[in-house]
């Protein structure tokens, strides 16, 4: 999902920046005035290097194509929505710099789409369905927040004249839909697994 440079015009390109910018003032600003924000900055350092290093790992899948997982519902699960998108922006800015996974100056909306809109929809969803059952929640948070995020990145495109709806429509959304709902049930693992083993780590304070 990583957008490369030359795909999205610079002008449009500047525009997402622009966003992502104030919206990264904003959740910084509101991080700074929480309780404890010290040791929530700690925190956000570990799961920003656990979210680069394994939303990296590219895995065979039966469509031929690698997957990336997103990583970024699970931790905003864990740590709530300022959190989980700062961590987002912190690994995006790595995997561009380091690994050169996405463009530089397509930043703004990699971090829109993989950051800002991913965790925000998470955290929106899973507070809904929390209500009615806590696997559900994370399920359906998740796959909706691949998806919403995916439209998201359609829209990009093809406001930019790279691709056609049409286009969009029979490959994107086929893809992330399959790595959704893969994701959704890694999501439930991983939670229940910490649950059982590091019951702590559901306690950390969410920001």
């Amino acid at each position: 999902m990583h957008l490369p440079d030359g795909i999205i015009p610079i002008e449009q390109a500047l525009i997402y920046f622009l966003l992502t910018v104030i919206i990264m003032a904003l959740y910084n600003y509101k991080l700074s005035k929480t309780e404890n924000a010290e040791k929530q900055i700690v925190k956000i350092a570990l799961f920003s290097a656990i979210v680069f290093i394994l939303s990296s790992l590219s895995i065979p899948s039966p469509l031929g194509i690698p997957i990336h997982f997103f990583v970024i519902p699970i931790v905003v699960i864990l740590l709530g929505l300022i959190s989980g998108t700062i961590c987002s922006c912190i690994s995006l800015i790595g995997q561009t710099l380091l690994l050169n996974m996405g463009g530089i100056t397509v930043f703004g909306a990699n971090f829109l789409v993989m950051g800002f809109v991913l965790a925000l929809v998470t955290s929106i969803f899973y507070n809904i369905f929390l209500n009615i059952d806590e696997r559900v929640a994370i399920f359906l948070a998740t796959i909706i927040a691949i998806i919403s995020a995916t439209f998201l990145q359609a829209v990009m495109l093809v406001l930019s004249g790279s691709i056609t709806f049409n286009a969009v429509v029979s490959t994107l959304v086929p893809y992330y839909m399959f790595i959704s709902f893969i994701e959704a049930i890694l999501n439930i693992m991983i939670f229940y697994a910490l649950k059982s083993v590091k019951p702590e780590i559901l306690e950390l304070n969410k920001a």
